[in-house]
C-alpha cells in the first residue's frame, strides 16, 4: 500500500490523490476499498474512496473529491494517508478491518489545465 509523493487540487477545489496496492484473497466475504484523506495545518479532508481488487497483484488507485463546503485545500506541502480497508460482512453488518496503510509528507501541486 502506497500513496504518491504528490497530489493535484485544481481551481475548484478537486483534490486528486494516486498510489499502488497489493492484496491478495480474503478469508470473510465483504469489499476491500482504499480510502485517502489528505491534510494540511488543521484541515483535513476525506478525499473519496476506490474498490480493490484482492488477486494479488499490484494494482494503482486513483482518489479524487472536491470539498462541499469549507475552505479549499491549498498547494504546497501535506500529509497524505492511504488506507487498505476490508469490509467484513460475515457477521450481517460490515465490520471495518485495517489490512495496510501509509502516512507521509507530500506536495500538493496546482493541477494543469
Amino acid at each position: 500500500m502506497s500513496a504518491a509523493p504528490t497530489g493535484t487540487v485544481s481551481r475548484d477545489g478537486t483534490v486528486t490523490l494516486s498510489g499502488t496496492y497489493r492484496c491478495s484473497s480474503l478469508s470473510g466475504p465483504g469489499p476491500v476499498f482504499v480510502s485517502s484523506t489528505v491534510g494540511a495545518g488543521e484541515m483535513r479532508r476525506g478525499i473519496g474512496g476506490t474498490v480493490a481488487t484482492c488477486d494479488g497483484v499490484e494494482h494503482s488507485w486513483v482518489n479524487q473529491d472536491k470539498p462541499v463546503h469549507g475552505a479549499l485545500m491549498p498547494p504546497g506541502p501535506a500529509e497524505v494517508e492511504a488506507t487498505l480497508v476490508h469490509l467484513d460482512t460475515s457477521s450481517g453488518l460490515p465490520m471495518p478491518s485495517i489490512i495496510a496503510t501509509d502516512r507521509h509528507g507530500i506536495e500538493l501541486r496546482p493541477a494543469k489545465g
